[in-house]
């Protein structure tokens, strides 16, 4: 241990550790976001003057605070909803936590390179930063959880240009802001007297300028009003609040049944003509249960609505039983129009990843067998209108959600469970993503969760309502 810090200070290694916390801070929650724009600052002070190995290893320790804050609540899922041992599931928690701390420690280094080399920071490092990023929402499953970007999710005119960048663009902009502001401290901190010349202020130009740029045109699409003279759908969504232990008990199946149906009456009654269930909303499985699926026919036709609802579905394939993680359409008059299987499943949550290293890991969501992801960007058509589903963990992939967009879905909803996260920053977190998704392809959003947030949101990223 004190080979790795033996070249750095106290000094060094604090800073690096309140850059971390700082970061961690701006995502929800507490959501304090205007932090992100000075959360690096202390990072790459830290970094003046280092060569070789230091530079890893004060990103590394950045990265250790920002992640272990962020996502500790995999410990929660794991013990109490997994049934892993605490002890395993601290340590399966801290190596998520290094390997994702592991990209902050290689920008670090990199950015440590090229600045060596006589590259400009300011450009250099936003780069470095954001291709990091995307590397890390691709390799292996990809795991593009509280990316820089989107502790802005409620900055809406700096999340607008995330209609051409997506939200590495936004990480971009606030690791430009990062740098210039560092750069102007480091500048004051080493001269008595500061004069300014023309090589000094440009990066603070450029990433003012650039800010104010971003500004611009976050205002004038917020003045637009692209929904103007659509067409109007009234959607309801459902949240049932059914605790997670009690979500496949048998003794709470028609409970938990009653519920949903009470609320699709009131809905009904409301008005709404699209009324969308939860994630897995059915405690049973639709297509293989008959007297349920039956239940749910008569419910569509004795409210004359469109029913859009999860529900698992079981099959044999080379002797072995697979599930799969649906979303079923069933119109007014009970014919059941369209399905989606979910393509993007939950590394330990619905299949093991290396799982013959991993052999002592059990999955988190209780099933048959492991289940295997589907391969169809299904658009489903309720009359006129044309929906896209993803579910759950699938509405943190752009280019995923961006599919159905581009088969003609007018308007996306993404179903959920988050009675797993517990209570934790987790459910906020998981909302705060959606934002973008709407913003990035101009088009409302509507969120069903059994637990945690239900709500809609526009084509701009406003929030419109939620629970």
């Amino acid at each position: 241990m004190k080979e790795i810090f033996k070249d750095l200070s106290i000094k060094e290694i604090a800073l690096s550790i309140i850059s971390g916390i700082l970061v961690s801070l701006s995502f929800p929650t507490p959501d304090l976001w205007p932090l992100a724009w000075i959360s690096l600052v202390p990072l790459i002070i830290s970094l003046k003057g280092k060569s070789k190995k230091s530079p890893f290893t004060l990103g590394l320790l950045t990265g250790f605070f920002y992640f272990l804050i962020t996502v500790s609540w995999v410990v929660n899922s794991m013990y109490n909803y997994g049934k892993v041992p605490l002890p395993i599931s601290y340590l399966i928690m801290l190596m998520l936590v290094l390997y994702l701390a592991l990209y902050i420690g290689l920008f670090s280094f990199l950015r440590g390179l090229f600045v060596s080399s006589g590259q400009t920071v300011v450009i250099v490092s936003p780069l470095i930063w954001t291709a990091l990023e995307f590397l890390r929402a691709h390799i292996f499953t990809g795991f593009p959880w509280v990316l820089l970007g989107y502790s802005q999710y409620r900055f809406l005119p700096i999340i607008q240009i995330s209609d051409a960048t997506s939200v590495y663009g936004v990480s971009f902009l606030i690791v430009m802001v990062n740098e210039a502001v560092a750069g102007v401290i480091m500048m004051i901190m080493g001269r008595r007297q500061v004069r300014v010349s023309l090589k000094d202020a440009w990066p603070v130009f450029l990433a003012g300028s650039l800010f104010i740029l971003v500004l611009f045109y976050g205002y004038q699409r917020l003045g637009e009003d692209i929904g103007k003279g659509g067409k109007k759908v009234k959607v309801a969504l459902l949240q049932g609040n059914i605790e997670q232990d009690k979500k496949w008990d048998e003794r709470y199946r028609l409970e938990t049944i009653e519920i949903y149906k009470r609320l699709t009456r009131d809905a009904a009654n409301s008005g709404a003509g699209i009324i969308i269930w939860p994630e897995s909303a059915t405690p049973f499985f639709f297509l293989r249960e008959e007297t349920y699926r039956e239940a749910l026919r008569r419910l569509v036709l004795e409210n004359n609505i469109y029913l859009l609802f999860g529900s698992p579905d079981i099959r044999e394939r080379n002797k072995k039983i697979e599930l799969l993680n649906s979303a079923f359409l069933l119109s007014p008059e009970g014919v059941l129009l369209s399905r989606y299987d979910k393509i993007r499943l939950v590394p330990f949550g619905e299949y093991v990843p290396l799982s013959k290293i991993l052999f002592f890991i059990d999955k988190m969501v209780v099933g048959i067998g492991d289940f295997v992801p589907g391969d169809k960007y299904t658009v489903m058509d309720a009359g006129s209108d044309k929906i896209g589903v993803v579910i759950c963990f699938e509405v943190i992939f752009p280019d995923l959600v961006r599919r159905f967009v581009s088969n003609g879905a007018e308007f996306m909803t993404t179903i959920t469970n988050d009675a797993w996260f517990g209570a934790s920053s987790a459910p906020y977190q998981h909302f705060s993503m959606v934002v973008f998704r709407s913003v990035e392809n101009r088009v409302p959003f509507v969120r069903a969760a059994n637990t945690g947030i239900s709500g809609s949101i526009d084509a701009y990223g406003r929030i419109r309502k939620s629970t």
